[in-house]
């Protein structure tokens, strides 16, 4: 295990993944998966008429990074728009491949994941509850 990357803000994360389960009726669900290491996210939104995330449930089987990607997400998703959720996709995608600055706003915790910028194989699975999100917000807008 690798101590830099797997430390302690990062695992307490992981094993605090909040919205864990599924919603009655979602207005949008999406599936994401790592091929390189199996990693595998659900995610379920409601939407207010605003289009805004007003519920939100998650299935994670993950490993630590990918959870505690999920944890961020669950903590901040509600109230969140569809330009939110892909800037904040965007943002930690070129954080942890370009090293960019994190992403601003409701999703700055995402900075903990700095680190994984060094390690491209785990760049899938970090990104999977974002962009499984992403495409969950625009499967229930397009309804």
């Amino acid at each position: 295990m690798d101590h830099d990357l797997y430390n302690t803000a990062i695992l307490t994360l992981a094993a605090g993944i909040p919205h864990l389960g599924k919603l009655e009726n979602p207005d949008g669900m999406a599936e994401k998966s790592a091929r390189l290491c199996g990693s595998k996210v659900s995610v379920q939104v409601k939407l207010d008429d605003a289009g805004r995330v007003s519920d939100f449930a998650q299935e994670v089987k993950a490993c630590a990074l990918g959870q505690a990607a999920s944890a961020i997400l669950g903590q901040h998703v509600l109230g969140a728009s569809l330009d939110e959720l892909t800037a904040a996709r965007d943002g930690f995608a070129a954080m942890i491949k370009d090293g960019a600055s994190p992403p601003a706003g409701r999703f700055g915790d995402l900075n903990t994941l700095a680190a994984v910028k060094d390690y491209p194989q785990r760049h899938a699975s970090a990104l999977l509850p974002f962009e499984a999100v992403v495409d969950a917000v625009e499967t229930a807008l397009a309804q």
